[in-house]
């Protein structure tokens, strides 16, 4: 099975329960900084959004006009049930086609880390295509170069990313100015976030 399909099927099959597990991640703080860099009733587009719990919702519960894209059907059917006010569709990151100049903020929290570590310039240079300008970025990485499948909540799941250093520079390389970048502990997890405006 390739890496791909791997990741489709592992969050399919956890669709149901995945919910509950994600709460463990407190990530309000790290929204709320995000959502003040761009305007009020502004667009988002959440990519790897999952159930649409917490992130789409935090940002349709505050105003602003959702997109959530992400690689499983599974999920996807939870979070139109979760969130109707948000548009959901399945893509895989990788093939991202929204217009040029499109979101005035793009986020990715948690799901960058499981496609090829290889394919994350090319996927950061595409955010940056789809945002408009001046518009914010906010990614979320493993803190630790790694690669590779393990056990993920009962079911197989590939993960995949480079040291801190490389994932920073990949997002200056793409043309963004970085604004913030730290590892933080949430949810007795430790990840590294970047937020970047173009």
């Amino acid at each position: 099975m390739d890496k791909e399909q791997l990741v489709k099927e592992g969050y399919d099959k956890i669709s149901e329960n995945f919910r509950s597990f994600r709460h463990q991640f407190d990530n309000s703080q790290e929204l709320k900084k995000f959502s003040e860099y761009f305007p009020k009733n502004g667009n988002v587009l959440d990519v790897g959004c999952g159930v649409g719990i917490p992130v789409a919702s935090f940002f349709v519960e505050n105003g602003f006009e959702v997109t959530g894209v992400d690689i499983s059907e599974g999920m996807l059917k939870k979070a139109r049930i979760n969130i109707p006010e948000a548009q959901f569709f399945q893509y895989n990151m990788i093939d991202l086609d929204f217009p040029e100049n499109c979101f005035d903020g793009l986020v990715s929290i948690y799901a960058m880390f499981h496609v090829p570590k290889q394919k994350h310039g090319t996927i950061i240079k595409n955010f940056h295509r789809m945002l408009k300008k001046e518009g914010y970025l906010m990614l979320v990485f493993n803190p630790r170069e790694n690669e590779g499948v393990d056990d993920f909540l009962g079911t197989k799941m590939y993960w995949s990313c480079h040291e801190p250093i490389v994932s920073l520079e990949l997002v200056k390389e793409a043309g963004f100015e970085v604004v913030f970048h730290e590892i933080l502990d949430r949810g007795n997890e430790l990840m590294y976030w970047i937020i970047a405006k173009k």
